[in-house]
C-alpha cells in the first residue's frame, strides 16, 4: 500500500502556547525520523506582519526571522513548513486593540477595505519567510458569518454568497504572492445547508455550494472524533463533490488538559488512516490543538504519532511498532502511553474525558463536579504517580514531561476527593471530620499543588516561550489561594466564628450521572468548572 505523500502534523501556536525555537528544533527532527515530511504552525495572530505592530503583541509571536530560520531548518531536514493562518475568523485576540472592524464575535468584517489591507500583507509577510507556494487559509467556524455588523451595512445575505465573494478576494491577494496551491477548512461549506452540523451521512452537496467553491481551492475535511471507517468515508466522498485534490485533517489529542489522550488519537485515526487510503486522500496531518490555554507537552503525544506514521506507511504490527517505538525513544511503548493515566481514574469507554483538569480546577464549596465523583477513586493517583515518578527517574530526555503529570497525580491523590468528603462532612454535622481534613488534606493539597505548579512551569519553559504562563500561573495560583481559603473558613466553622459555610448548605443537583461523558464534554473549559466564574 502506498504511503502518503503529504504526511504531517499542525502544531497550535495560538492558544495561549508558542513552541521556542529550541523546542521546535527538538522536535522537528523527531517528526522527521518518524516519518513525517510536512508541518503546519497554526498562527492566528502570533506571527509578526509587516505594517502591523498590534498583530501578536504580547503574545509571543514569531518575528520573521525566527520564521525564517524554522523553515530552513525544516527544509534541511526534509520538511516542508506550509503557514497555516485565519482570513475570516478566530480573529479575536487581535481584536482586542480595535484595528480592524469586525462582523461579529471573532469574525473580520468582509467586503470591508481595511480587511484585505491586512490580508495583503499577511500574505506579504509569509510569502517572504517561507519557501512554499502552498498556504493554508483557514476560514473555518464563522458560525454568525453576516450576522452581526455584516448586516447592519449591507442587508441580509446567505453566507454561501459572502463566502465565495470573500473567498475570491482572498484568492486573489494570494496569487498575487504567488501561491498556488490555497487550502481552508471545509466546514463552511457544510453548515449552512446541513442544519449547522458538519459530519454528516453520504449524500449530495446541493449545487450552489458544489459551485461556490473556486477550483483552485483545497477544501481541508477534518474530523477528531469518529471511530468508525464508514463516517469517514461517507464525508470524504461528500467532500470529493466538492473538489478531487481534498486533504484531510485528523487529530492527536492534545486539547483536553494537561494530559494527552494518546489512546483515543490511535482509536480514532485508524479508521481515518483507512478510509483515507481505501479514497485515495493523498495528502493527511495530524492537528495538535491547544484549546484553553495550551497546557500539553507536544512530546507527551510521541507514540501515539509514531503509531499513526507507522500505519501509514503500511506496517500494522502492533508488535513490531512498539518494538520500533522503544528503539526510537528509548521507553517502552505502553510504558509512555500510561502518560494518559491521569485521566482514567474514570473507566474509559472509547471517548476522551479529562478529570485530570476539571477536578484540579473543581471548587471546594462550589462543587457541582463532585456530582460527578466516585468514592474511593482518588486512591487511583496514587498509583498512576508511582508509575509515572519511576518512568521520569530513567528518561533524561522525556523526564520532565512524566515528572510533571506525575505530580499532577500527587495533587489529585487527595484533591479529587476533597470536595465532596468536605460536603459529605459538614451534611452530617462531623466537626471533627472538618477540622482533621483541614489541618491534614487541605494543607497537603496545598504544598503539593505548590510543588506541581514548579513542575508545570519548568514543563512549559522547557517547550514554550514564556508568554502565555501567565494565564497557568493565575489558574493555579488561584487554586492554591482558594485553598487555603476554604481551609481557614472550615476551621471558622469548626472553632465556631462563623456559623455555617454558606455554599455548602445548597445541594448538589444532579449533573449528569456518575462517571458520564456529559460531565467532561461540558467542562473542558476553565471558565465553566467553577460557576462563579462562567457567571462573570
Amino acid at each position: 500500500m502506498k504511503k502518503f505523500d503529504t504526511f504531517g502534523v499542525m502544531i497550535d501556536m495560538s492558544r495561549n502556547a508558542v513552541m521556542s525555537m529550541d523546542a521546535l528544533k527538538r522536535y522537528l527532527p523527531l517528526l522527521k525520523k518518524m516519518g513525517y515530511n510536512c508541518v503546519m504552525l497554526y498562527t492566528e495572530d502570533t506571527y509578526e506582519v509587516d505594517g502591523e505592530p498590534y498583530f501578536g503583541y504580547m503574545r509571543g509571536r514569531y518575528t520573521k526571522e525566527e520564521m525564517k530560520e524554522i523553515d530552513a531548518f525544516a527544509a534541511s531536514l526534509g520538511i516542508t513548513m506550509i503557514p497555516c493562518i485565519q482570513t475570516l475568523a478566530h480573529m479575536k485576540t487581535f481584536f482586542r486593540w480595535n484595528k480592524v472592524k469586525v462582523d461579529y464575535d471573532d469574525i473580520l468584517l468582509t467586503d470591508d477595505d481595511r480587511t484585505y489591507e491586512l490580508i495583503d500583507r499577511m500574505f506579504a509577510t509569509l510569502s517572504e519567510c517561507f519557501a512554499t507556494r502552498k498556504i493554508h487559509i483557514g476560514m473555518d467556524e464563522a458560525h454568525m458569518l453576516g450576522r452581526g455588523k455584516h448586516m447592519d451595512i449591507h442587508g441580509y445575505e446567505t453566507v454561501n454568497t459572502i463566502m465565495k465573494r470573500h473567498l475570491a478576494k482572498v484568492c486573489e491577494i494570494a496569487k498575487k504572492y504567488g501561491y498556488e496551491d490555497i487550502m481552508l477548512w471545509s466546514d463552511m461549506y457544510f453548515r449552512p445547508w446541513n442544519g449547522g452540523r458538519y459530519t454528516i451521512p453520504k449524500t449530495t452537496v446541493p449545487k450552489e455550494v458544489v459551485e461556490s467553491m473556486p477550483t483552485e481551492v483545497i477544501p481541508v475535511y477534518w474530523d477528531y472524533y469518529q471511530t468508525s471507517e464508514e463516517i469517514y468515508s461517507g464525508m470524504i466522498e461528500n467532500h470529493k463533490q466538492l473538489s478531487k485534490n481534498t486533504w484531510f485533517a485528523g487529530g492527536s489529542w492534545s486539547w483536553y488538559g494537561m494530559i494527552p489522550y494518546n489512546r483515543f488519537t490511535i482509536e480514532s485515526m485508524l479508521p481515518a488512516l483507512d478510509a483515507c487510503k481505501k479514497h485515495r486522500i493523498r495528502n493527511v496531518f495530524m492537528t495538535m490543538w491547544g484549546d484553553d490555554g495550551a497546557e500539553c507537552s507536544h512530546f507527551s503525544q510521541l507514540p501515539s504519532l509514531f503509531y499513526l506514521a507507522e500505519y501509514a506507511k503500511g506496517n500494522t504490527d502492533e508488535a513490531k511498532i512498539k518494538a520500533k517505538f522503544k528503539s526510537f525513544c528509548g521507553i517502552d511503548f505502553d510504558e509512555f502511553m500510561a502518560i494518559d493515566s491521569p485521566n482514567d481514574v474514570i473507566p474509559y469507554t472509547g471517548r476522551p474525558r479529562n478529570p485530570s483538569k476539571y477536578m484540579l480546577y473543581s471548587d471546594y464549596f462550589n462543587d457541582f463536579l463532585d456530582y460527578s465523583v466516585k468514592e474511593g477513586a482518588g486512591k487511583k493517583y496514587g498509583e498512576y504517580a508511582a508509575q509515572l515518578h519511576a518512568t521520569a527517574k530513567k528518561s533524561r530526555r522525556y523526564g520532565y514531561v512524566f515528572d510533571c503529570a506525575a505530580k499532577l497525580c500527587d495533587v489529585m491523590e487527595i484533591k479529587y476527593e476533597l470536595g465532596l468528603r468536605t460536603r459529605k462532612a459538614y451534611e452530617a454535622g462531623d466537626k471533627e471530620t472538618l477540622e482533621s481534613l483541614a489541618k491534614n488534606e487541605y494543607v497537603q493539597v496545598g504544598k503539593r499543588l505548590e510543588v506541581f505548579a514548579r513542575a508545570f512551569e519548568k514543563q512549559w519553559m522547557t517547550d514554550n516561550k514564556p508568554h502565555g504562563f501567565d494565564v497557568q500561573d493565575i489558574r493555579l495560583g488561584g487554586i492554591i489561594h482558594r485553598t487555603d481559603a476554604c481551609r481557614r473558613r472550615i476551621l471558622d466553622y469548626v472553632n465556631g466564628k462563623i456559623d455555617r459555610i454558606e455554599e455548602l448548605d445548597e445541594k448538589l443537583l444532579p449533573f449528569g450521572e456518575p462517571e458520564s461523558s456529559m460531565t467532561v464534554n461540558r467542562s473542558n473549559l476553565y471558565s465553566t468548572v467553577n460557576v462563579m466564574a462562567h457567571g462573570i
